[in-house]
């Protein structure tokens, strides 16, 4: 039970309430009744049962004509096959949540006036589904994804929802397209759980109307250079992708748009992704849309593995938490997280003790850099010539554990 802009209520408070109205009088009943709406500065609606989440075990599955013929996975590209059905899951301030529903994938039908439109109320998520060598269908660390979902949501001024639940339907989702999820190591299933706005007005305040859905779809490297092949980048401080303050650690739609126009820049001037400094110093914070690893021989001589904090401007991906998470447990160098800046980084290149660079993210995984463009001046990055020793065993290690080659408290099944 609960009421508009304020906190939930139990049964048993509920009854005690309606117990002490009822042996008022008439006249004190009103009373009680406004100082019950007018508690704590706030004038709340009546009483009222709304759905504070979703919950799997209402999941309704209609089920439709299913694609006999499933792509090659050596030609699949990323994000341009969707399988035969489709997660979606309503809210309304009025009625709270819906049940989640399974349908055949399908266009969104959507008031021209929705927030998501016009005010970027929305945010999304992207996790992966990989067959393994036992035929075994796995999803890799799926509630670091749950929980990043919910932290967003929250900060959008979405409603909250419980973060298990979701991840059942998700599981459900899957299941019913299971024949999707590629037969191959170098494939697998791309999972796209997307939450917006759909007020049907205009005007920026928090959204009485919100959907929640899910599609899914094989997908193969990332890159169009390959799955394990070296990127540009560039380095330009006139372009920030997020600031202190920001919304840089949440995944929203409103963080990528922008960034498409210098993305555009880097490739006229011969780069494929782009380097994302911050402040006077020109911060290393991200690249493309992947966090940044640094491995090198710090000024103390010690063999380090180095990437930016967690200081709100940087997204708290998956697998950057899984790669310091293994690099800890292995113990054989220093792991750190701290800020470091262009001139660092110069300095470590004069001095040859740059190891390795390369970013992470659910999309790539792990991909190495071989150049930076700063300044207009190109800097050379070691990285292949090291092997990549480092970027290499963090991406062998990840693919045994997705693919059930090693076994592994990270994967869960479908």
């Amino acid at each position: 039970v609960s009421r508009r802009g304020g906190a939930h209520k139990s049964r048993a408070e509920m009854e005690a309430v309606v117990a002490a109205r009822s042996i008022l009088p008439v006249g004190g009943r009103k009373v009680f009744s406004w100082f019950l709406q007018s508690a704590q500065g706030q004038l709340y609606r009546p009483w009222r049962c709304l759905s504070s989440s979703f919950k799997a075990a209402d999941l309704q599955i209609d089920l439709g004509n299913c694609s006999s013929k499933k792509p090659d996975p050596s030609k699949l590209v990323f994000g341009k096959t969707f399988t035969d059905h489709m997660l979606t899951v309503e809210w309304t301030e009025e009625k709270g949540w819906g049940k989640p529903h399974i349908k055949p994938f399908q266009n969104l039908s959507l008031h021209p006036a929705s927030s998501a439109l016009h005010y970027s109320v929305e945010l999304f998520e992207g996790m992966k589904a990989f067959r393994g060598v036992d035929n075994k269908i796995r999803l890799f660390r799926p509630m670091l994804n749950m929980e990043r979902m919910h932290r967003t949501a929250l900060r959008s001024s979405l409603p909250s929802f419980d973060k298990a639940q979701l991840l059942d339907c998700i599981r459900k989702l899957i299941e019913v397209d299971q024949d999707w999820v590629p037969h191959s190591t170098d494939a697998s299933l791309y999972i796209r759980p997307t939450f917006i706005g759909t007020e049907p007005a205009l005007g920026v305040h928090k959204p009485s109307h919100a959907l929640l859905f899910v599609i899914i779809g094989p997908v193969g490297p990332y890159f169009s250079t390959g799955s394990f092949n070296p990127v540009s980048l560039l380095a330009d401080p006139c372009f920030v992708r997020a600031w202190l303050g920001g919304v840089g650690d949440c995944k929203m739609g409103g963080n990528y748009g922008p960034t498409i126009y210098v993305q555009s820049e880097a490739s006229k001037k011969g780069c494929q992704q782009v380097l994302w400094l911050y402040g006077e110093d020109h911060q290393l914070t991200e690249v493309g849309t992947m966090n940044i690893f640094l491995y090198w021989i710090n000024e103390q001589g010690e063999r380090e593995l180095l990437t930016p904090p967690l200081n709100g401007m940087i997204l708290p991906g998956v697998v950057r938490q899984s790669l310091l998470d293994l690099a800890r447990k292995w113990g054989e160098f220093k792991v750190t997280e701290r800020s470091v800046t262009m001139s660092d980084l110069l300095r470590g290149l004069k001095e040859n003790r740059v190891k390795e660079m390369f970013g992470s993210g659910t999309a790539c995984v792990v991909c190495p850099v071989n150049r930076i463009l700063y300044a207009e001046q190109s800097y050379h990055i070691p990285t292949m010539e090291n092997g990549p020793e480092l970027a290499k065993r963090f991406l062998k290690e990840l693919n045994d554990i997705q693919y059930g080659r090693k076994a592994s408290d990270w994967t869960h099944l479908v």
